[in-house]
């Protein structure tokens, strides 16, 4: 409960650090979910692929709370669309200018890293995103952002310093199919300006265990608490002298008389 309510307020610290004014929003989509509009007043709009390719899915909805994120902006990585295939949708691409394209991710389902590894891929030859693990980068049910800057200039799109062709005035992002299970898409947007205008989500803050207790104090508690079984079991080395003495002075006493018999025979 803390560890939710000391989030929130960095959120909120960092929201209004870093929310300075927006670009224009030339697209957005919430995949696998309904429309909606986020805490920055940007529209995404219903998955445009609802009923045409992969799989949508609001698993993350089981989840209690997304790191990272208002919780009113929740939805925006409880949804999300997978495929068991490569995938992709079409971003408008017909005006001169900077833009970036943000990614939104939150891994929902799986536990442990390397189990959902994939590419994203820009307009058929730059990769933006490579071998993403989700887990891997902030852990499960947390809010994960991609931020992708490109340009458009004369009918070319450039990525860092590389050119490719614009078709029929759209791009494509896919996300590529690897050997770690299916690619997967949260929400996505893309906005004409620049990266610094984009709002970013807070730092990552990884909740302390404060339960744990420290390995060797552990077992010093566990080393004081044993109990020996049985009798308690005197110190030889604390026994007196005389009396580790006495049968030895037994067994010489003993062994006179019979010395003395045998030397009569």
């Amino acid at each position: 409960m803390v560890y939710q309510i000391f989030t929130t307020f960095l959120f909120v610290l960092y929201a209004l650090k870093t929310a300075t004014g927006l670009g224009e929003i030339i697209y957005a989509i919430n995949a696998g979910g309904p429309a909606h509009t986020d805490v920055y007043g940007i529209h995404y709009e219903k998955d445009p692929l609802q009923g045409r390719i992969g799989t949508a899915s609001d698993y993350g909805k089981q989840l209690v709370m997304i790191g990272r994120v208002n919780t009113k902006d929740e939805i925006l990585y409880q949804t999300e669309r997978y495929h068991h295939s490569t995938f992709g949708c079409d971003i408008p691409a017909n005006k001169d200018g900077d833009y970036v394209l943000v990614l939104k991710f939150s891994e929902v389902y799986f536990n442990a890293p390397n189990m959902k590894v994939f590419d994203v891929v820009l307009n058929g030859d730059h990769t933006i995103v490579a071998d993403l693990d989700i887990y891997d980068r902030v852990g499960r049910g947390v809010a994960h952002d991609e931020y992708i800057p490109y340009s458009i200039k004369n009918g070319k799109l450039y990525y860092n310093e590389e050119e490719s062709d614009i078709r029929g005035g759209k791009i494509k992002v896919e996300f590529i199919k690897g050997y770690r299970d299916n690619p997967k898409i949260n929400a996505l947007y893309v906005m004409r300006g620049t990266i610094d205008e984009i709002p970013k989500l807070p730092p990552l803050v990884w909740p302390e265990n404060e339960t744990e207790e420290p390995r060797d104090e552990a077992e010093d508690k566990n080393t004081k608490s044993q109990r020996a079984s049985g009798p308690k079991q005197p110190d030889p080395y604390s026994m007196d002298e005389s009396s580790v003495l006495i049968p030895v002075f037994i067994t010489i006493g003993a062994f006179i008389p019979l010395l003395f018999c045998l030397c009569k025979l």
